[in-house]
């Protein structure tokens, strides 16, 4: 719900302070409406009910996959879409995946949502709305900002969301904010906010193929980006995930896994989580599962720790790199 909304209605109506926090309570509990807030007043719920949405989103489309991953595709009050995951494990974990922004600014050439024309920076209540929704289905586990957008051109809500998250019974350390290498966002992790987990998009160790893959590089080169994770490591005492792309022919050599191993300095800050590639119109093949194994073994053979991503979603496009909110209607540039 759009929560500075709610605080300025019940200001209007001379509620006590506390009122605002009830609802949220009820709210981070799953509740599906005003109408089950039974410790409001039933008029103040009726008022509520009428002239304040209980979500800041509304539901497009959902589809489910057979491994049993949803994904929602919404729209914000002004027309924006964006779309968010919600992971069943079968060891429990409920995961879900929330959108930082409508669309993403960065182009990144594997990534269907870099395709989007970027919208705006969602609001804290429209990226908390994300995650209410999966939790009036259930109780969640982790949240990660891997959906649409760079959360960290968004830092100010991203990190105001993950202050409430453990309302919802995620708590920080299952939280985990993945950045393209936004230096300025990183540092600001660095030192503000929750100790929330840092994940960091990194797909080729050189220069030129980062480049090419990802040209935010050419802003903020890798060199830079890996001592701002080092700094942000030092402060909060967690590794770094690296996410890496495993694309055929193009980032999956013997070669390319030992320069990786050796960017990767000290191997202690970093862990290294291969993804199977996804199909998107970036025109990339995923590499074969032998080569996959491969570089996982380079890497392990240098200390560098790695595990290889478990695919959830592929046939609903819901999976890594997939998000594109491709039955929403185009809306120019904000």
């Amino acid at each position: 719900m759009d929560l500075p909304l709610l605080q300025e209605m019940l200001v209007e109506r001379g509620e006590p302070k506390f009122r605002a926090g009830q609802v949220w309570e009820w709210a981070a509990r799953g509740a599906t409406g005003y109408d089950q807030m039974t410790n409001l007043p039933a008029a103040l719920r009726d008022e509520l009910d009428a002239e304040l949405p209980f979500s800041s989103l509304s539901v497009e489309r959902e589809a489910h996959s057979r491994d049993g991953t949803e994904k929602a595709l919404f729209n914000t009050a002004d027309g924006r879409p964006l779309e968010a995951v919600l992971m069943r494990y079968r060891d429990g974990r409920r995961s879900v995946c929330v959108s930082s922004q409508s669309g993403c600014p960065l182009t990144c050439t594997f990534c269907a949502t870099g395709r989007m024309k970027f919208g705006r920076n969602l609001t804290t209540s429209e990226i908390l709305d994300q995650a209410l929704h999966f939790r009036r289905k259930e109780q969640l586990s982790n949240v990660i900002f891997m959906g649409m957008g760079e959360p960290l051109m968004n830092i100010d809500n991203v990190l105001a969301a993950c202050e409430r998250l453990p309302d919802l019974g995620v708590t920080h350390r299952r939280t985990a904010i993945s950045t393209v290498g936004w230096i300025p966002g990183i540092e600001r992790m660095t030192e503000d906010g929750p100790p929330v987990r840092l994940a960091l998009s990194l797909h080729a160790a050189d220069e030129s193929l980062r480049s090419e893959l990802m040209p935010v590089n050419d802003r903020y080169p890798l060199p830079d980006v890996l001592d701002a994770c080092r700094r942000w490591h030092e402060a909060r005492r967690m590794p770094v995930f690296v996410e890496y792309l495993m694309l055929d022919g193009v980032n999956d050599r013997y070669e390319q896994a030992v320069a990786l191993a050796k960017v990767l300095e000290p191997a202690s800050t970093f862990k290294v989580n291969l993804i199977p590639y996804n199909p998107t119109p970036g025109g990339f093949h995923g590499s074969t599962r032998a080569a996959i194994d491969a570089f996982k073994s380079t890497l392990e053979e240098r200390g560098v720790r790695a595990t290889v991503r478990l695919t959830r979603g592929r046939d609903i496009d819901a999976a890594c790199g997939q998000l594109a909110a491709t039955t929403a209607p185009a809306l120019p540039q904000a």
